[in-house]
Formats: C-alpha cells, structure tokens, sequence
C-alpha cells in the first residue's frame, strides 16, 4: 500500500467511528463492548463510547495531514517494512491505539501484546480497520508473546519498564514508564474551568497518564469552590471499585492521621509526589511562577502534561493531539527511522 492509501484507510475509519457514535453501535460490537466491561469493570460502555468518540476526531483528514507533513516523504514510501512488535498498557480503553496506528501509517507490520485488562478492543478496532481496507489484515497480528521482530514499543509502570530493557533491550526500541498529568491553578480560575478540571482528573475514573494526579495551587488556596465546581462528578460513587479505592484510602489516611479534605466521593491531601492513588489528587502550594516552573522542570520526566490558562485548556487533558507523544517521544520518527 502506498502511503496515501494507508492514510485514506485511516480516514475512512475515522468516519465509520464518528458514525458509530453518532447513530450508535451495531449488536455486535455492543455485546463486545459488554464483554469488555465484564472482564474489567474500569472500562464501562461510557467511556469506551467517549474513547472512540477522541479515535474519530484524531483520525479526521486534515489532522493526519497536518501530522504527516512534518516527516521525510520518501520514508514513508519505504517497500521494506519491518516486524514492530508493541506491547500495551490496559489502564484505559483503546490506550495503544496511537502506536497501532504509528507502526502502520509508517509502512511497518504490526505486532501487538495486549494488556489482560483489554484484550478486545484494540482487535475490534484491527477488524473494523480490515473492513475499510482489506491490505492491512497481512500488517497486523496480535501475539501472547513477541518473537520475530525487528523493533519494540512498550509501556507498562516503572518496574515493568525494567523487564521491558532486561528483554527487548537488544531490539531498537521505546520504553515508556508511569508519567500523569498535572495542573497548574492561580487562584482565579471560574467555576466552568474548575468543572473541566474535573473533567480531567475523573474521566477514565483516574486511571490514565494524561489524568490529573496533583494540583500545583497558590499559597492560601481555598479548596471550598474547586469541591463546589467537580460535585457534577459525584456519579462516580456509583461505581464499586472506585469508591473501594475511596474508603480504603481514606481508612488509611485516618488511621495514619494523615491530613486531608474531602467531599465524600474525592480526597485532596498534601503531598509532595506527583502520582496518586486512585481517588486521590494530591496539591501543593507554590509562592511565585519562577519557582513553581523551576520545580516542574525538576519533575518533567514524571510529566505527561500540563493543564492550566498558560497550558493545555482545562477539560482536554483526554483529547491529546496526534503530534503530542507519550513521554515526548517521537514515535513515527522512531518508526521511520528503523
């Protein structure tokens, strides 16, 4: 296929999924999607729906466009592609779809190993793909273990990461480890923007690298209206897992007398880490921006993103662009390289 054809293909399939959500699934695909919530009770129907919904409008013609022109031309046009086989994560829905599209827009065949977590999707999306252009079926193939190939893409927590050099360190590769969002507050944001803030750390129940994890606040913060703003988001209280996460950690905090607010469905607590449990955000007070940017510079490699006025808008912490990478790293330019 030539590189205009496999772009098409895309395209194509970036409408079929605007369509799905627009006029709602067929049969089919509504039992796979509920099967998919009976394996991994995280992966409800409305954020699957919400993940194919973010797939259709990075596949819309003028954003691979406006993606694509950046890269060598005649790279693309390579007749020789070679075996990427990549490894996903299963915190979200469709979370290895970037690479899976990467690895095949370049020209490359695609290997996949999928998470336990979610083992159907990213197949579902294959299949729905096949049928927009039959070519790509000899492209990809999902594995239970990766042999015969010439590069890798994994991301997995920092410990796995350690296994992923131990195994594929002789392969040119991309190893990602655990990042998560933060967002910057200065004091003065409105209640709709402090709501869409909710949007990015409740949204895949938390679980996601582009979630907020941590607050960076002003010092003398009041907490009173950011609570107010995210009570829209007191439905995850119905879910079971969350909410065992909830009252676990806050047993825990409690038994530690440890700090912390809460509005029964949310904790804050004061922390210096970045990462959080789920359930949990945790804040930190700056005094002035050169330190607060000092600060985040020191951390930038447990950074996936920033939200805030002077960052990514409140409420697109989950609508990442084609062109922003996990981690920073460019992956067709890695692709294209090999």
């Amino acid at each position: 296929m030539t590189p205009e054809q496999r772009l098409s293909a895309f395209s194509r399939l970036g409408s079929l999924l605007e369509k799905k959500v627009e006029t709602g699934v067929e049969e089919q695909s509504e039992a796979l999607f509920n099967k998919t919530t009976q394996l991994n009770p995280w992966f409800i129907r409305k954020n699957i729906l919400y993940a194919i919904a973010s797939l259709a409008e990075m596949l819309k013609e003028d954003q691979l466009d406006k993606w694509l022109v950046k890269y060598d031309q005649n790279k693309l046009h390579a007749s020789k592609p070679k075996n990427v086989g990549v490894v996903n994560a299963g915190n979200i829905p469709f979370v290895g779809f970037h690479d899976f599209l990467c690895v095949l827009i370049s020209g490359n065949n695609y290997i996949g190993k999928n998470a336990s977590d979610d083992m159907l999707l990213l197949p579902w999306i294959a299949e729905e793909l096949i049928k927009v252009e039959p070519k790509f079926k000899e492209r990809i193939s999902f594995v239970e273990k990766l042999k015969d190939i010439d590069a890798v893409i994994a991301t997995g927590s920092n410990n796995t990461a350690r296994y992923f050099e131990y195994y594929f360190g002789k392969y040119s590769h991309i190893i990602r480890k655990n990042r998560n969002a933060i967002a910057v507050l200065k004091g003065d944001e409105s209640k709709e923007e402090l709501t869409l803030l909710g949007e990015d750390i409740f949204r895949y129940f938390g679980l996601g690298c582009r979630n907020v994890s941590k607050l960076y606040v002003p010092r003398g913060y009041n907490f009173n209206g950011f609570f107010e703003a995210i009570f829209s988001f007191s439905k995850v209280m119905q879910h079971n897992k969350y909410m065992n996460n909830y009252d676990y950690n806050r047993a825990v905090f409690l038994m530690r007398q440890i700090p912390f607010l809460e509005n029964n469905f949310l904790i804050i607590r004061e922390d210096s880490f970045i990462p959080s449990p789920i359930s949990v955000v945790h804040y930190e007070f700056y005094d002035d921006d050169k330190k607060l940017k000092e600060n985040l510079a020191e951390h930038k490699e447990q950074i996936q993103c920033i939200i805030g006025s002077d960052y990514i808008p409140f409420g697109q912490a989950q609508c990442p662009s084609l062109w922003d990478y996990a981690d920073g790293m460019d992956t067709m330019d890695f692709l294209l390289s090999l």
